[in-house]
């Protein structure tokens, strides 16, 4: 509200935003933050471009000590700044942040003769995580965060949980995991309904799969109508007659219905993954929390629910 109303009013000095977040190296623009644009005032779009012949200051992953010394180093630094028109909002108020950022987003694309993406600074805290975990080719676990917010309404914390558990799953060093690694992350080995699992993941049938594609099969997953159903549904079918709750040898005996259960500790790392507060038992709550969290599990499920609603994985 604040920012709105200084932008309404000519009494206020100019407030200046830098729309992506964080630097690039200046041959692409990444998703624009949608702060500015939400109140509906017009913007001047501004771009800056830094000539240089040996050493670019707009762009590198270095110290600022590291940086001032390569600054210093060079005979001269230049920086020249381009005021573009003025973007007005659409007349549609209605049609939100989104389409005047990008308006806004592909003017300055053009000035800056550079290729407008999804992209967006959730993907560089990705990428700064594979890093952190000394992971190679860290640009491999990129997923247009800002596509995948626009289509599936998944948030940033939550791509940045489902990241952690992926770098568990020992991703070789273009980012991708096997499904060996990937069930074993789950203390389950790769049985023919764990395959067929995975392939719903591995689109091209290349046996190993990349974080966006482990992402987006979740968040796809997770959006069918009937999911919410399935998970309310399989519950149901799954808690004992007389409890709400499900105890780690009645988990065991439903997967019997679907697969070979896996050895005791096994069964405990997988009983572990569905007890979200960690109390030995599975509450509604702790079901419905980790279907919502790893959706594909509800194919365990499959043979108790598949003649109520439907399952797309299997």
């Amino acid at each position: 509200m604040s920012f709105q109303r200084k932008a309404a009013c000519n009494s206020f000095p100019r407030v200046l935003l830098f729309p992506e977040g964080t630097t690039t190296n200046g041959r692409f623009l990444i998703s624009f933050q949608h702060g500015a644009f939400i109140p509906g005032y017009p913007v001047q779009p501004v771009v800056v471009h830094y000539p240089h012949v040996h050493f670019d200051q707009s762009w590198g992953n270095i110290s600022l000590l590291k940086l001032m010394f390569k600054m210093f180093t060079q005979f001269h630094n230049f920086m020249e700044v381009e005021y573009l028109p003025v973007v007005y909002p659409p007349e549609i108020k209605q049609e939100n942040a989104l389409h005047f950022a990008e308006d806004t987003s592909y003017a300055m694309a053009r000035a800056l003769n550079a290729l407008p993406t999804y992209y967006s600074y959730g993907d560089s805290m990705i990428m700064a995580r594979a890093v952190e975990a000394g992971k190679v080719n860290c640009s491999n676990y990129m997923v247009e965060m800002a596509w995948v917010k626009d289509v599936y309404g998944i948030s940033t914390a939550e791509v940045m949980e489902l990241l952690e558990h992926f770098l568990a799953m020992n991703p070789d060093n273009d980012g991708r995991v096997k499904a060996e690694d990937f069930w074993a992350h789950f203390g389950l080995d790769c049985s023919p309904l764990c395959k067929k699992i995975f392939h719903y993941f591995d689109l091209d049938i290349k046996g190993l799969i990349t974080f966006r594609q482990f992402l987006v099969g979740c968040a796809h997953l997770r959006k069918q109508p009937l999911f919410q159903g399935s998970c309310e549904t399989a519950f149901e079918k799954c808690r004992g007659p007389e409890t709400s709750e499900i105890s780690r040898a009645q988990l065991a005996d439903l997967l019997r219905l679907s697969m070979v259960p896996p050895s005791d500790d096994k069964m405990l790392e997988l009983f572990k993954t569905f007890d979200v507060d960690g109390d030995e038992k599975i509450s509604r709550d702790d079901f419905m929390a980790c279907l919502g969290r790893f959706p594909f599990l509800i194919a365990f499920f499959a043979a108790l629910i598949n003649g109520e609603v439907y399952i797309e994985i299997v």
